[in-house]
């Protein structure tokens, strides 16, 4: 083994020792070169492209057996035990008092549509009879009117046409004159039209908007005189009225913009009729009137507040802008069981002869009119319901009215059986109160009492206003085939102006005043319904037969009953 061991180790070192000699060699020879030659393409570069394989894995596809059940659901039903009325399109009623007044009034209306209504009323009120004492009093109330609407889902179009005419005579003077119907005659004509457009998006980012305009002529009849036709009052009234509202979270942004434009003609400008005071009268009035004005809820819907102003330009005589106060606070309470109110307001209120002589029918066609001004008005109150038939409000106002109008009787340009206006500045409180119950179509009671204190500012009282109203109304169903109603009213407080002294009057302030009478109006009414289409019915008018004035010296009649038919076709 050591001999082995000791072999190796020489050859080893042997070697390692032989590679450090170096070794020179000469040799003789001949060596072939070949010749060189020029490549004649520019050198370029071969890059080989190694395809990527593409793996592909297959999706393993898996299937699940479900089964499904279908559960029929019933068709919802409503029971109830209460049916929609048949409708008709027809309705006629009849009838004659014992004063020899005939009335007649005619319905023709659209049944139920979603998308169309559509209908023309006709109606008619006559009187023949005479008021014992006083000059002839018949009179004569015929109205027409039309209209039409379309109501989509994003608008709705309204039309309306009417014609009234109205025929009395100033009878408030004594039979003993003789005077004859013609010379006490008088007559108005009432036309006019108007149109809306209602935009109802139900989408809140969207302005919901409404559009009015309206057109009205009113005249009184003409002089009896030859040649002096334009010796009436004419008035032709045009309207623009429009409100636009927004929507943003609770709050309602709100503006309303409204134009009144009148325009009255009495007689020939700047000339005499008939009496050196009887001069023409021509009146431009126009009124514009701008209330924005925001709305709020808070509380879950439990408080509303609304606040705003109203800008007004009254151009009349002269031309001048007014600024009204515009707010509201309401708070409901135990789930609008009571609900306190508050708020504070005023406006403009364009008088015209059409709206004075629907309160006084008996005024003189030469009428100086003036707009009526409520600077301020404060009011307050609680309402709410009590139970589900029953209903109330109690309130109470304080208003300072500038050019108020009063009726007072005239003896310059009559004999003492008509109407002049007068206007004056007053202070007027109002404490109302009203209670309703309704005990589902079968019994319905209204009962309003109203009580004002007037501070007037040049006359001594306001002329023919009442200190006290109150009206109860009432209807009772029975069984369906009987229907009565019953309507109270009652007046009180009422003063006229007088010129000369006589039986209770009094002298005031160098005016003398003449107390009105009390007023108890009571009407009965019966209807017996044969069946749907046909029921008669008697009415009975001023029960308590009493021959008060409604203005001075201008009774009305005493009792009357009234009976006639009715139909539906």
């Amino acid at each position: 083994m050591k001999n082995i061991i000791t072999i190796i180790f020489v050859v080893i070192t042997s070697v390692s020792f032989g590679q450090d000699v170096d070794h020179t060699l000469h040799g003789t020879g001949q060596r072939h070169v070949e010749p060189a030659y020029r490549i004649a393409t520019s050198p370029t570069i071969i890059d080989t492209v190694i395809p990527t394989p593409m793996v592909k894995y297959p999706l393993l596809v898996l299937k699940y057996e479900t089964e499904t059940e279908v559960e029929m659901i019933n068709p919802a039903s409503i029971k109830t035990t209460e049916n929609l009325s048949q409708l008709y399109n027809t309705y006629i009623k009849m009838g004659v008092s014992t004063e020899f007044m005939p009335i007649g009034e005619v319905y023709f209306d659209a049944k139920r549509s979603r998308k169309y209504l559509y209908g023309a009323h006709l109606k008619h009120l006559s009187s023949f009879g005479d008021i014992r004492g006083f000059a002839p009093a018949q009179f004569d109330r015929t109205r027409f009117n039309t209209y039409g609407a379309i109501n989509e889902r994003k608008y709705t179009l309204r039309g309306d046409i009417h014609y009234n005419n109205q025929g009395l005579h100033y009878y408030g003077i004594s039979d003993t004159l003789g005077l004859s119907k013609d010379s006490i005659a008088q007559r108005y004509s009432d036309f006019g039209m108007e149109a809306s457009f209602f935009g109802h998006k139900k989408d809140s980012a969207n302005i919901n908007y409404i559009v009015g305009v309206e057109y009205n002529n009113f005249s009184s009849k003409k002089p009896l005189t030859e040649g002096r036709d334009d010796w009436r009052a004419s008035e032709n009234f045009f309207g623009i009225s429009s409100s636009a509202w927004y929507k943003l979270g609770e709050e309602v942004y709100a503006a309303d913009f409204d134009i009144h434009y009148n325009g009255y003609k009495y007689g020939v400008a700047d000339s005499i009729y008939s009496n050196v005071q009887d001069s023409g009268i021509v009146m431009n009035n126009t009124i514009v009137s701008l209330r924005p004005h925001i709305t709020t809820r808070l509380m879950n819907n439990r408080f509303k507040a609304k606040v705003g102003l109203n800008f007004t330009i009254n151009s009349h005589n002269i031309t001048q802008a007014h600024i009204y106060p515009l707010a509201e606070l309401k708070y409901s309470m135990f789930n609008d069981i009571f609900i306190p109110y508050v708020g504070l307001r005023g406006g403009m209120k364009q008088n015209t002869f059409k709206n004075l002589s629907s309160i006084n029918e008996f005024i003189l066609p030469n009428v100086n009119m003036l707009n009526e001004n409520k600077a301020i008005d404060f009011y307050g109150g609680i309402k709410g319901t009590l139970s589900k038939q029953i209903s109330f409000n109690a309130g109470i106002s304080f208003a300072n009215v500038k050019n108020r109008a009063m009726f007072v009787t005239d003896t310059t340009f009559s004999i003492g059986n008509k109407f002049n206006v007068i206007f004056d500045t007053m202070n007027i409180t109002t404490i109302d109160g009203s209670i309703s119950y309704q005990l589902k179509e079968k019994l319905k009671v209204d009962a309003i009492a109203r009580f004002y204190s007037y501070n007037v500012l040049n006359n001594s009282y306001a002329w023919n206003l009442p200190n006290l109203e109150v009206t109860l109304r009432g209807s009772y169903n029975l069984f369906d085939k009987f229907l009565f109603n019953l309507d109270l009213n009652v007046e009180q407080g009422r003063r006229a102006l007088v010129y000369a002294p006589g039986t209770d009057v009094t002298l005031e302030n160098g005016q003398y005043i003449q107390k009105l009478n009390f007023i108890t109006d009571v009407n009965l009414g019966v209807e017996y319904r044969y069946n749907q289409r046909i029921s008669a019915f008697v009415q009975f008018n001023n029960i308590a037969s009493q021959r008060y004035a409604r203005w001075y010296n201008t009774p009305v009649h005493a009792f009357q009953a009234v009976g006639g038919v009715t139909f539906r076709l």
